[in-house]
């Protein structure tokens, strides 16, 4: 343990020479005190109810904008062993609007699991940074703890602003721990983070062509999961998984055959109406996984668990209904009941060093405040043909009991994108000789199916999306053959 100490404390004096080198080349210099008082005021000792665990974390804000005040809440946990050796992920969730510590901390894959006495927090066996560093962001500002002190900041949010944010916020977060600036760098996320995701890896991919070192970042590849990617197919694949998984009748399948044009934004009130007949039945299950029970808690948030239209945003014709907003549940599907009451808890914000401005309005796990969204493409297919030629490694997971973005529209999806195929409809197993899923090998993109999980795939299949995790970071096909 401490020749591990030893060999860390080295790397990062050599690493903050190096990076304080360049910043002074640049006009930016960093002192090692500065990066040092940085790293210790966002250091977390310890939440309220936390099990002891021996990495580190950090919380806090990052500013992207000084003139506007804008700035983005992030948590982060070095990985639970050799965290100079591992690689560095980002994780994201979608909405838009919704919290990454929300659901991808607190109810997925992070080391902390809200619990159901509101107090406590429960240490996750299969939580991520058992792979990798691991970042959590809420992005974009007015997601959760992220703010901004110019209100006019919450009307112009979209697709655009939300990357540009976010590559800011990398870069900056950097400099404040430049020890992983050399690490290999990934992304991963799910749902509307198909366009976060792809978004921001462009941005990273093009401006490591012509940035100053200093603001490079060691950029490799990402993975998305059950994400919207393509409105004419996610759309066709819901309605044809609705079907086929007897959700809706033949009636309400060929009423909107009929009636729906999916290749374009504009919508009949015949659609209209043959579309509600659809999203109806999602009042009596979830949508997020059709098996899973739905929660009779009589708390407000799993009563009311619709969030604020917002308008604008793709895929145009299912964006106009009340259920497309509904939020996912997991095994106990009142876990974001817990996650609320927590994170709104004063002395849980004040050990995360959260809502240091005191907010006007409470946490939540997708954003009140957002009420518009300026801009999001209708498709991301020539954004990831784009990464793919340019050696960026792209893998696509999907929860094959996911209503909501469904691995029918996915596969449809990739179909669309034209990819050769280089190994086709492949088992893969888990550790316990059962088959998790299949594969599909692409040219330059890899495909995985989870079987039994839901939209939010570690909630559901937690041992699994970690092994899935694992052969990403590793660039590993997953198992063929039982082991």
């Amino acid at each position: 343990m401490a020749s591990n100490a030893a060999v860390w404390l080295g790397f990062f004096v050599l690493v903050l020479l190096s990076v304080n080198s360049e910043e002074s080349r640049h006009g930016r210099e960093l002192s090692h005190g500065d990066v040092l008082r940085q790293q210790e005021a966002d250091r977390v000792v310890g939440l309220p109810g936390q099990p002891a665990v021996e990495f580190k974390q950090y919380a806090g804000y990052v500013t992207v904008n000084e003139s506007h005040g804008r700035a983005l809440f992030y948590w982060f946990f070095e990985a639970t062993s050799k965290p100079e050796k591992k690689p560095f992920l980002l994780w994201l969730n979608g909405g838009p609007g919704c919290s990454s510590i929300g659901y991808g901390e607190a109810e997925e894959l992070g080391p902390f699991f809200t619990q159901k006495d509101e107090q406590t927090l429960k240490l996750n066996p299969y939580r991520w940074n058992k792979a990798a560093n691991l970042l959590f962001l809420e992005s974009p500002v007015g997601v959760g703890f992220s703010y901004t002190n110019t209100s006019s900041d919450i009307n112009q949010l979209g697709d655009k602003i939300t990357a540009e944010d976010s590559y800011i916020f990398l870069v900056n977060w950097f400099k404040r721990f430049p020890q992983f600036k050399s690490h290999d760098f990934y992304i991963a996320g799910e749902s509307y983070a198909g366009h976060y995701v792809p978004q921001l890896a462009e941005l990273i991919f093009d401006n490591n062509k012509i940035v100053p070192k200093s603001d490079y970042i060691n950029f490799k590849g990402f993975m998305i999961g059950n994400a919207l990617m393509d409105d004419e197919t996610d759309q066709t694949g819901m309605v044809d998984y609705a079907w086929d998984h007897a959700v809706i009748s033949d009636g309400v399948y060929n009423n909107i055959k009929i009636k729906c044009n999916f290749s374009t934004p504009n919508t009949t009130n015949g659609c209209n109406e043959a579309m509600q007949a659809y999203f109806d039945v999602y009042n009596i299950i979830d949508m997020y996984s059709l098996y899973a029970p739905t929660c009779n808690s009589n708390s407000s948030s799993s009563n009311n668990r619709q969030r604020p239209m917002i308008q604008g945003i793709a895929p145009q014709i299912f964006s106009k209904f009340d259920r497309w907003h509904t939020r996912p549940a997991g095994y106990d599907p009142c876990l974001s009941d817990y996650t609320e009451v927590y994170l709104n808890r004063p002395d849980v914000q004040q050990a995360l060093h959260a809502n240091v401005t005191n907010i006007s309005y409470p946490w939540t796990h997708c954003s009140d405040i957002i009420k518009t969204w300026g801009d999001a493409p209708s498709s991301m297919l020539p954004t990831l043909k784009k990464l793919i030629a340019g050696g960026i490694r792209v893998w696509v997971f999907s929860g094959d009991t996911d209503g909501r973005i469904p691995v029918t529209a996915t596969r449809l999806t990739l179909n669309k994108l034209g990819q050769k195929i280089i190994e086709d409809w492949t088992p893969w197993y888990t550790n316990h000789k059962q088959v998790g899923g299949w594969t599909i090998e692409y040219e330059g993109l890899m495909f995985v199916t989870i079987r039994g999980a839901g939209h939010q795939v570690p909630t559901f299949k937690p041992s699994q999306a970690l092994q899935l995790v694992r052969h990403f970071l590793a660039n590993k096909k997953l198992p063929p053959t039982p082991f």
